[in-house]
């Protein structure tokens, strides 16, 4: 049970079928949810209930065309799993602390582009940008040759905010209308020549995929889980919110195979406490923000979020290969798929 757009305005996606809201009127004839998300908490309650009551036009998922579900303002990536960071702080730091010293202080991000991100179903084309290997004198400029996927889980802003305006960890549910599952393509050698002292930038943006169903957080409330316990407990403006632990199974498939299965359950940073942090120094939040997780992997081997962590650096993403995410939240509710073909640069070949 989610929110989606399609040509004539808002669908509702009810187990394996959609069904048509435009007939509804107002806000469901719109081509994006921004109107409706950027309408509050009250709006949200009876949107669903009107959605789940309509008896509109009924067609297979299968057979949907279906829209980016809302236009996205900004995109914020964090770096919120306390495994998946210390997977890579193995792998690129070995002599060292896997964790820099601010990670456990507070959940680290990045500024993404919010027009590069995409609905589920449009193909990743291979980026080209400068990449050097260990063993090369000087870097070269050309297709990625390490491009991996990044399963996440996202959430979606409806009420904005004054630029100056802080949200505090308790006022989540007010803000925020409802989660995605998010792909964060990257191009790991890209990232890795180009990310210090800044941070990543053209590794990360040519494209960002999300989930075509936005999923309310209201359908989410017998999913929610405490968060994992944090030490050293976090500064009095990111204390809380660890209540809103989601038990949402994921998975990724690779070429039809299933290759990660883990659970949102496990962030060490909660979806508040992102919020919190992303306003903390006032910066303003605006209808169509699009936060994600980073990220996610367990502690479970075959739990591994992204193929630099599950094949240890030695494989990655080749034209042709196809990624699909998969979530399911503990109550039954999914939370739609991210299908993404990998093409070639353009140019190459």
């Amino acid at each position: 049970m989610s929110f989606g757009a399609g040509p004539n305005g808002l669908l509702w996606r009810d187990g394996d079928e959609v069904v048509d809201l435009s007939g509804l009127g107002d806000v469901f004839a719109r081509p994006t949810l921004n109107e409706l998300l950027a309408a509050g908490r009250s709006a949200w309650d009876d949107a669903i209930a009107a959605a789940r009551s309509h008896d509109g036009p009924r067609v297979a998922e299968r057979e949907a065309h279906l829209h980016l579900p809302f236009e996205v303002a900004d995109y914020v990536d964090f770096y919120s799993s306390l495994e998946h960071a210390t997977n890579l702080g193995r792998m690129f730091r070995p002599d060292q602390e896997p964790l820099l010293p601010n990670w456990r202080w507070l959940p680290v991000a990045y500024h993404g582009r919010a027009g590069s991100v995409v609905v589920s179903g449009t193909d990743v084309i291979r980026p080209s940008g400068q990449r050097k290997a260990p063993d090369e004198d000087a870097p070269t400029f050309g297709p990625s040759r390490r491009l991996d996927f990044e399963l996440e889980l996202g959430f979606v802003v409806g009420v904005p905010t004054e630029l100056g305006e802080s949200v505090p960890v308790e006022a989540f549910a007010d803000h925020v209308f409802g989660v995605v599952l998010v792909n964060d393509w990257s191009a790991r050698d890209i990232q890795a020549w180009e990310y210090v002292p800044l941070g990543p930038n053209l590794g990360k943006s040519f494209q960002t995929s999300i989930s075509a169903w936005v999923t309310p957080l209201a359908l989410l409330e017998e999913a929610r889980v405490e968060a994992p316990p944090q030490e050293p407990p976090p500064l009095p403006h990111l204390a809380g919110g660890r209540d809103w632990g989601l038990d949402v199974a994921l998975e990724v498939e690779l070429n039809g195979e299933t290759v990660s299965r883990g659970n949102a359950k496990t962030l060490y940073w909660a979806l508040p406490q992102q919020l919190a942090h992303a306003t903390s120094n006032g910066a303003s939040l605006r209808t169509g923000d699009l936060m994600g997780s980073g990220t996610i992997s367990g502690a479970d081997p075959g739990s591994e979020g992204s193929m630099i962590e599950l094949f240890r650096g030695e494989r990655f993403l080749e034209d042709g290969d196809e990624v699909v995410l998969h979530g399911r939240a503990a109550n039954g509710v999914g939370l739609g798929e991210v299908r993404g073909r990998v093409l070639p640069a353009r140019g190459a070949g």
